[in-house]
């Protein structure tokens, strides 16, 4: 039997971003040299786009664009992101489609485990779609695929990067319960630009949901991260290191916004290496335990041995 697909009177594919198709396009920097980022696919980079692929599993790297995709598939370091790849939401910085997502698939749990077995992942980092249709925000998926990994490799140590569950209770007791080893949730950016950038976030319960973790269990290490370049002032990132100290959080990242398409907010200006690297002196010497600050930097680039200096600067300073 011959199929014949109809490509020209076919009904036009949904677009990714729906909620920005009707927006003037914004303009496109150039990027200067120390962004760009070689394209390499390795025999590791196939192999690990291969255990994904079987495992039928999505990862932050694919969805979100990552300029590091080729360097930490290479190593077989893959961010996994459940609960689907649509989003509820539609942050103007973020490459992630939007719509209404699928049911959960109860099923995915094991898989998340049994691929991080199959790619020999010591340490383990799970993100997630918004899921704001969800009555626990998909709270209570992250802690079951926090248990399958548990029982599945045991030896293994979990960060998880959180959203920030419409503020829904119990949703962040019930993954601190899971007890991660580390619980990561971004503001992504400054107070000012919260209403353009994340209008669908309060940066103040952001804030609040990482000290809630330090209040359920004060030995979990606690992470945030923010992109520079979006248009903040460096007195503003200043304020936003003494909140996140305030909250007690341990782990710091910084990184450089790079723009998805002409339809996402436009780059206000490429930070140079230097001021990259002033913002992470000065974050030490506000008493974060670790901090990552460059522009390529991203939540989950080098997890693995950055979790093994967080948990040497704790233990230094006992």
């Amino acid at each position: 039997m011959v199929v014949v697909l109809d490509t020209v009177n076919a009904p036009p594919a949904r677009p990714r971003h729906p909620e920005k198709a009707r927006r003037p396009d914004a303009p496109l920097l150039p990027k200067p040299a120390w962004i760009r980022v070689k394209t390499s696919v390795s025999k590791g980079f196939g192999e690990t786009h291969g255990v994904v692929r079987e495992h039928g599993l999505h990862t932050v790297c694919e969805e979100a664009g990552c300029p590091n995709i080729g360097e930490c598939w290479a190593k077989k370091h893959a961010t996994f992101m459940i609960m689907g790849d649509v989003c509820t939401r539609a942050c103007a910085f973020c490459n992630v489609k939007t719509g209404l997502p699928s049911p959960l698939d109860p099923a995915e749990p094991a898989r998340v485990a049994e691929a991080s077995f199959r790619l020999g992942l010591a340490h383990i980092v799970v993100t997630s779609v918004d899921r704001d249709d969800l009555a626990d925000g998909g709270a209570a998926h992250f802690a079951a695929v926090i248990a399958a990994i548990r029982a599945g490799l045991p030896e293994s140590t979990i960060e998880v990067l959180t959203p920030d569950f419409l503020r829904k209770p119990g949703a962040v007791a019930t993954v601190a319960a899971a007890r991660p080893d580390v619980f990561n949730h971004n503001l992504e950016t400054v107070p000012s630009l919260y209403l353009t950038v994340r209008p669908g976030a309060r940066y103040f319960h952001s804030l609040r949901l990482l000290q809630q973790v330090k209040d359920i269990d004060p030995s979990m290490f606690t992470k945030s991260g923010i992109m520079l370049g979006l248009g903040e002032t460096r007195n503003e990132v200043l304020q936003v290191m003494d909140d996140l100290r305030s909250a007690e959080v341990d782990f710091l990242t910084i990184g450089q916004y790079l723009q998805p398409t002409r339809k996402h907010h436009p780059v206000a200006r490429y930070v140079p290496p230097e001021e990259f690297a002033s913002y992470e002196s000065i974050a030490y010497a506000k008493g974060f335990l670790m901090v990552s600050s460059s522009p390529l930097t991203r939540s989950s680039h080098h997890a693995g041995e950055d979790f093994q200096r967080l948990k040497a600067a704790r233990d230094g300073r006992r």
